[in-house]
């Protein structure tokens, strides 16, 4: 099978170098393969290193074609750029910082043997942690595929780590270019509910990503979740998450305090705890207010009902 991998950027230069060298270490046959990258109105280097990365892909008998999306700032309208100017039919998503295994494209084609398969969604795996905040996103599995499989309204993959076929696409329209979070949800709702496509996952097709290091990045990942919320259930009717309650939220605190703290830091003494035990309800609770204040304000602009037709 021939594949396009699309690949939206926004001032990426310091994710590039890892992500270009796994993409050329990429197992799947180069004469099937081509890699696009798409500037998103980037503001530092990364129109150059693309441009400088093309001769060195060609090198290795790889096609890199490096487009620009300046019209609509966002990581839908780089992904419909992408997918108008694919030669090929199955599509393979990613993003600047994350870094897919070798055998990722390998692995990740193989479910579309089957004619009835219309997505696959690889799954999505943590970069070594480096503190206890990267370490508490790793052990929650906060991207992992599992969680948005699960979803109780429809299954979805993360374009994180997502391969469609064309077809599905030419059935449904693109990417809504206007959505600035939702949007791998909602393409995949509307394929999987308005036509006779389904999805598999492909867990062993694994990318890895980067957890968010500070807890002000770690807020706004989850407040970007409340607004995902507050969009789908614009656009789809979703139920809304419970907002946050200020009795539950006290007595998780008691007991954390009372029950919690005393009983972690005598397994921290015995080495069968960390920082990361000892802190794990306030950080739940802290992201959970993310993520209500998220959904809360958040209000779907009107441009972002609109599909783009393939």
């Amino acid at each position: 099978m021939n594949i396009s991998v699309i690949i939206p950027i926004y001032n990426g230069a310091e994710d590039l170098p890892d992500l270009l060298t796994c993409l050329q270490e990429q197992t799947y046959p180069a004469s099937q393969v081509e890699y696009i990258l798409v500037n998103n109105n980037s503001r530092d280097r990364t129109g150059e290193l693309l441009a400088t990365a093309v001769d060195k892909f060609a090198q290795k008998g790889l096609v890199l074609l490096p487009l620009n999306e300046t019209e609509v700032q966002g990581s839908y309208a780089a992904r419909n750029a992408g997918i108008r100017a694919a030669k090929y039919d199955i599509f393979a998503f990613t993003d600047a910082d994350c870094r897919p295994c070798p055998q990722w494209l390998e692995l990740l084609v193989k479910p579309f043997e089957n004619p009835e398969i219309g997505l696959v969604a690889g799954e999505i795996q943590a970069l070594p942690s480096t503190n206890w905040l990267e370490r508490y996103s790793d052990r929650k599995e906060t991207l992992s595929q599992k969680h948005t499989l699960a979803n109780s309204f429809c299954p979805y993959g993360q374009t994180a780590n997502l391969a469609i076929r064309k077809q599905a696409f030419e059935q449904v329209g693109l990417f809504r270019p206007y959505l600035t979070t939702g949007g791998d949800a909602d393409i995949c709702w509307r394929i999987l509910r308005e036509t006779d496509w389904k999805l598999e996952f492909m867990e062993t097709a694994f990318i890895r990503h980067r957890h968010r290091s500070t807890l002000s990045e770690l807020r706004s990942q989850w407040r970007r979740y409340g607004r995902s919320n507050r969009y789908l259930h614009e656009l789809h009717g979703v139920e809304l998450m419970p907002e946050q309650n200020l009795n539950k939220t006290l007595y998780r605190l008691s007991r954390w305090i009372l029950k919690e703290i005393p009983l972690n830091f005598v397994k921290l003494l015995a080495q069968k705890a960390d920082f990361v035990d000892i802190m794990w309800t306030p950080l739940d609770l802290i992201t959970y207010q993310a993520r209500s204040e998220g959904q809360k304000t958040a209000k779907l602009p009107e441009e972002a009902k609109e599909i783009t037709p393939f």
